[in-house]
């Protein structure tokens, strides 16, 4: 309940205002794939006479705070476990906001990363262990916990530190393990492959005591899909690791009226309009995680804008 209390005073900020040209779009931390995938679509709308204005965050509870202010965003992008563990609060205030919540387009499946020591070769090993699990408010932070939870698990301590400060500690061996959800291939893991250069030879060895953990227990796939992390992902990945995804999707509030309705109406129609039109464009010169879009795809438990249903 404690946490339930913290996200209602985080995401209760307001009601939704008509957002004016350019289309503000919240993302999240500019290391990740969210921040990434807004910048794509910045770039085509701005070669096709449409400004997306890229607003950065702490991740998918920020998201929908921002949405949720009245000078705030118009979209955002939101992995779906965020929206359905929130779900599950019984505030009637935190159940009004997220009953206007709609998806305007799924995108991609977002990886399930965590980075931890080599002495711990399994999720549950990280009970009474030291975990970064990303900041307030971010996906990260709601995906370990509902992971703890799933599994019965109560981290000794828990840092609720940025995903690059948690990298760190871990290579360090002052945190046992981090949670990272993200788009494959991940900036923030990706550079870690500068420390295989000669170079950088003597930080190899701290690579070298690092692993992804295996995701595959039967009670994570009750509500997350199977996924892997590969070698082709990141260079120090010597083997094929299974793991589990969420679903990442573009999301709006539905709360405008009369005027602003149509008007907010038409936005979100020019802006789904010039994705879909040009994904092949995005899938050729974007984030290859474009290349896994299905826009038919459905975001199960939520409803999709009636402006592009």
């Amino acid at each position: 309940m404690r946490f339930y209390s913290a996200a209602f005073l985080w995401l209760c900020v307001g009601g939704y205002a008509l957002a004016d040209t350019p289309v503000v779009m919240v993302t999240g931390p500019k290391t990740g794939t969210y921040y990434a995938f807004g910048k794509d679509i910045s770039s085509l709308a701005e070669k096709n006479v449409l400004s997306v204005k890229l607003m950065d965050s702490e991740g998918s509870v920020d998201n929908i705070r921002k949405i949720n202010q009245s000078d705030g965003a118009m979209v955002g992008i939101v992995q779906s476990d965020v929206l359905g563990f929130l779900s599950r609060s019984q505030n009637p205030e935190l159940q009004k906001i997220l009953s206007k919540l709609r998806v305007v387009l799924p995108f991609y499946l977002e990886e399930v990363h965590v980075l931890a020591r080599k002495d711990i070769s399994d999720f549950k090993d990280l009970q009474g262990k030291k975990v970064a699990i990303g900041e307030e408010g971010s996906g990260h932070m709601l995906t370990a916990v509902n992971l703890f939870a799933m599994e019965q698990i109560v981290p000794a301590d828990i840092q609720k530190i940025s995903p690059e400060e948690g990298v760190v500690e871990v290579l360090r061996g002052d945190v046992d393990a981090v949670i990272y959800v993200g788009g494959k291939p991940v900036k923030l893991f990706k550079n870690l492959e500068d420390l295989t250069n000669p170079e950088n030879r003597k930080y190899a060895l701290l690579l070298q005591q690092v692993h992804f953990l295996p995701m595959n227990s039967a009670k994570f796939y009750e509500e997350y899909e199977p996924a892997e992390i590969t070698p082709k992902d990141y260079m120090f990945v010597k083997k094929t690791i299974p793991t589990i995804a969420v679903q990442a999707a573009l999301v709006t509030m539905d709360n405008a009226n009369g005027k602003s309705k149509k008007e907010r109406c038409d936005t979100l129609k020019k802006l789904t309009a010039l994705i879909t039109s040009h994904v092949n464009e995005l899938k050729q010169s974007g984030h290859p995680k474009w290349r896994e879009i299905d826009f038919n795809k459905v975001v199960q438990g939520w409803k999709k804008s009636e402006c592009v249903a």
